[in-house]
């Protein structure tokens, strides 16, 4: 089948729709420049001093490392969470809110990024659902009074090239430990959920309020497969975007593209339709 009709089956499945649900992996980031950590070869390249250390994404993204090197762990988070306030999201994300003010329910994102990209891009914080929590949230690394807090008042300073924090480690207000963001990493048994968990139930809610929900899943691989399963587990059509790993079970499209270019094709086929008319 060639591109131009799985846009049409993928514009049909839209438009039979009450609901959209968003569930977007890592890959949804990359047409606004954010680096793609698939693999030590693109997170090195985009973080040379860990590569001179020879540490891999899973050692720096783990709670182990806020405890043996502070500066370190928080030089890495801390560059992330100052590229995410001034990265600007890329025009996919309001093709995907268009469709959604077409449908009756509108749309929910579920997604396992922790970079705020959806809020940014004008999507209402009560219809997200960030699976692996945030980096705009902060918690006591100690877990000690289960509070999380906004990350508003933190501007990491960075020595980029050495990748470590220059400006005073951030600290709990209640009993000067260590604060950590409030994200899910690897080994992580301190992770604070319940922001997390608020979100899952308002998903739920509104999941519970559609009858004919499709998926649009962008850039969600297979080495942290959890977006992948969310989006089978609904057991309704998925339209599933992914240059490398594209292929559906079951009833959907799948578009070997990148989410950008995945979402104008879709575009053109729904206003063909007159889909954003109605």
């Amino acid at each position: 089948m060639n591109a131009g009709h799985l846009y049409d089956e993928a514009a049909r499945l839209i438009a039979d729709a009450d609901g959209l649900v968003i569930s977007a992996g890592a890959g949804m980031g990359v047409d606004s420049g954010l680096p793609d950590f698939r693999g030590n070869t693109g997170f090195w390249r985009a973080y040379p001093a860990l590569a001179g250390a020879r540490i891999a994404f899973e050692e720096i993204a783990s709670p182990d490392a806020f405890v043996r090197t502070p500066t370190l762990a928080w030089g890495f988070y801390g560059h992330r969470l100052n590229l995410y306030r001034r990265t600007v999201p890329h025009p996919g994300f309001a093709i995907l809110q268009a469709i959604g003010a077409c449908l009756p329910q509108g749309a929910f994102v579920f997604t396992s990024n922790v970079d705020g990209q959806f809020q940014r891009a004008g999507f209402d914080e009560a219809h997200i659902c960030e699976v692996h929590g945030s980096i705009h949230h902060l918690q006591c690394l100690d877990g000690c009074d289960g509070q999380i807090a906004h990350a508003d008042g933190f501007e990491p300073e960075v020595d980029e090239a050495a990748c470590l924090l220059r400006s005073p480690l951030p600290r709990c207000a209640r009993c000067q430990a260590l604060l950590r963001p409030n994200v899910l990493m690897f080994g992580d048994w301190g992770w604070l959920s319940q922001r997390t968990a608020a979100q899952r139930q308002r998903l739920e809610a509104w999941l519970g309020g559609t009858r004919r929900a499709v998926v649009i899943e962008i850039g969600a691989g297979l080495h942290v497969p959890t977006v992948r399963w969310f989006s089978e587990s609904l057991g309704g059509p998925l339209i599933r975007i992914n240059p490398t790993e594209p292929d559906v079970p079951g009833r959907g499209v799948s578009l070997p593209l990148g989410g950008l270019a995945a979402l104008e094709g879709i575009r053109q086929a729904l206003s063909q339709r007159g889909f954003f008319d109605r």
